[in-house]
């Protein structure tokens, strides 16, 4: 799937707590994960510059007896100085809206491919299948320069906030060209498709730092309109025919908002600015990679200089880089409004620290006939927890069915999590069955429920967690689901309704932030473990 728009979630701030479960105890499976590790990182008490840490001797968690009972979410309330000039429910409602309008550009990508073989010229003028995108992909992959020998286990890059630039989404520090040239790249695994801004630059949005020159750059190599692998893109309207063999082979890919990029398919040597385990810096060039040139470009990115896909599909960055890494990458998230001195980890590569972490958790990667997309990381839900109930909500939500995009996917690139009518209705219900605080009209809040906090050193909440039907457990802490909005000490659930009644669940960053996250796709499965990113 491709990347639309930036997703501004300029929220001033995300409040501070210190998390314990609150929630009817029951059978802990080998499957569950302790969330109170990411957690207890962000908090410090409201009265003291200590950092305060809860552990389970001090709250009594480490008796639990036959008899079920509640346990209680303690929250330090954390204020931070508001930035002039930012007014948190503008930009609340500026998340909102332009999040809403990724989504519908995933539903539509997903018809899309659902319905490729009845689909016009206009929308796809090249069809091919999945199979043929892997063998052309693969032949590509065998033909990288770069050395497998050279990788001693696991190579991390650094990811950047977009806090600071009014997005709610992760930048990675990228090289691209010989010589190299500077590109900050937003990471997607919600694309296949590389791209980054190239001069000369017809139409483009505005970005930190001057635009990629193809002619300065003695590596870059246009893929011609007879190569096999322009059939990998989708061609712009008017259709270009191919008249000589030298022909550059053009590509176009436009989003439900109207943003798209246009340009020329091409071969460039991508640099990654890569932090080793032993805390040395090294550039490491992967050569001949499949990218997309814009010379056309338009929309939201906030700086950014293109998108880094870290999609399923044959065309992302992983997927070309297979031979090298064994095709699994994994990232850690920290907290979108840390510190600009702390950094978010990209891994590729198996993480022998990881895999062997006690707290890693597995639930099943979706594929070929159980997804309606090769690009997306489909996942399948069984049930949802809040305050230890699991929901009402019928099973049959969680699938897709032919008649209409549905299922579950895990997408770096939206910030909010969403749910289909049905179930968001349930889940709301359920906090705010749960809640015990003043409930505040939202309509200036975007999110709902939202609850008055004022002057409050910390709330009670109900726990939330996600059951998969392989049996796996993802729990979360609560900063991961409700923020709080500044001066107006209100908090809000971080929850949405998926927007035109589509039955597609998305898991946002928010929601992964300070777990590290890997994506075995060899394996087909998602890792999870809960860990101070910060510290990764």
């Amino acid at each position: 799937m491709l990347m639309k728009v930036s997703l501004i979630l300029v929220l001033l701030s995300i409040f501070c707590v210190t998390f314990k479960p609150y929630t009817e105890v029951d059978v802990q499976n080998d499957h569950n994960n302790d969330p109170t590790l990411a957690n207890k990182e962000f908090c410090k008490k409201a009265k003291s510059s200590e950092s305060t840490r809860l552990n389970k001797e001090e709250d009594g968690d480490d008796a639990i007896s036959a008899k079920p009972h509640k346990r209680s979410a303690k929250f330090h309330l954390k204020r931070r100085p508001i930035n002039h000039g930012n007014e948190p429910k503008t930009h609340a409602l500026d998340s909102a809206l332009r999040d809403l309008v990724r989504i519908q550009t995933l539903h539509r990508k997903v018809i899309e491919k659902k319905d490729t073989k009845s689909m016009s010229w206009k929308q796809e003028v090249k069809v091919i299948t999945i199979q043929q995108q892997n063998n052309l992909a693969n032949a590509v992959v065998a033909s990288l320069k770069s050395s497998k020998d050279e990788f001693s286990g696991n190579i991390m890059a650094t990811l950047e906030s977009g806090a600071s630039l009014g997005t709610g989404e992760y930048f990675i520090d990228m090289f691209v060209g010989t010589p190299l040239k500077h590109v900050w790249l937003i990471l997607d695994t919600g694309s296949d498709l590389s791209w980054i801004q190239c001069d000369p630059c017809y139409d483009c949005f505005e970005q930190n730092g001057p635009h990629y020159n193809p002619n300065e750059s003695s590596s870059y190599r246009n893929i011609s309109c007879y190569d096999p692998r322009c059939q990998l893109v989708s061609s712009p309207d008017p259709l270009q025919h191919c008249k000589t063999e030298n022909q550059t082979c053009p590509y176009f890919y436009d989003y439900a908002d109207g943003s798209n990029t246009t340009g020329d398919f091409a071969l460039e040597t991508f640099t990654v600015n890569l932090t080793w385990p032993n805390g040395k810096e090294k550039f490491k060039h992967v050569v001949d990679v499949m990218f997309g040139c814009g010379h056309w470009n338009k929309g939201f990115f906030h700086g950014a200089g293109g998108l880094l896909g870290l999609g399923r599909g044959p065309l992302s960055f992983p997927s070309q880089l297979q031979s090298i890494y064994g095709h699994s990458f994994s990232y850690c998230l920290t907290d979108l409004f840390s510190n600009t001195s702390v950094s978010s980890k990209l891994i590729f590569g198996e993480d022998k620290e990881l895999l062997n972490h006690h707290n890693l958790n597995f639930t099943k990667l979706l594929a070929g006939e159980e997804t309606p997309d090769d690009t997306f990381y489909y996942l399948q839900i069984k049930s949802i927890v809040v305050g230890g109930e699991v929901l009402d909500i019928p099973e049959k939500t969680w699938h897709w069915s032919s008649e209409g995009v549905g299922g579950t996917i895990i997408d770096s690139g939206s910030t909010l999590t969403f749910f289909p009518d049905s179930a968001y209705d349930v889940i709301k219900e359920a906090f705010e069955k749960k809640i015990k605080l003043q409930q505040i009209a939202a309509d200036d809040f975007i999110m709902s429920p939202c609850y008055n906090v004022s002057g409050a050193m910390q709330v009670e909440l109900p726990d939330y967690g996600i059951h998969f039907a392989d049996g796996a457990v993802w729990n979360f802490p609560a900063e991961n689901y409700f923020y709080q909005y500044e001066p107006d000490e209100v908090i809000c659930l971080a929850i949405l309704k998926t927007p035109n009644h589509s039955h597609l669940t998305i898991i946002g960053n928010l929601l992964q932030q300070n777990f590290h996250i890997l994506y075995d796709v060899k394996r087909s499965r998602l890792g999870y473990s809960p860990r101070r990113c910060a510290e990764v």
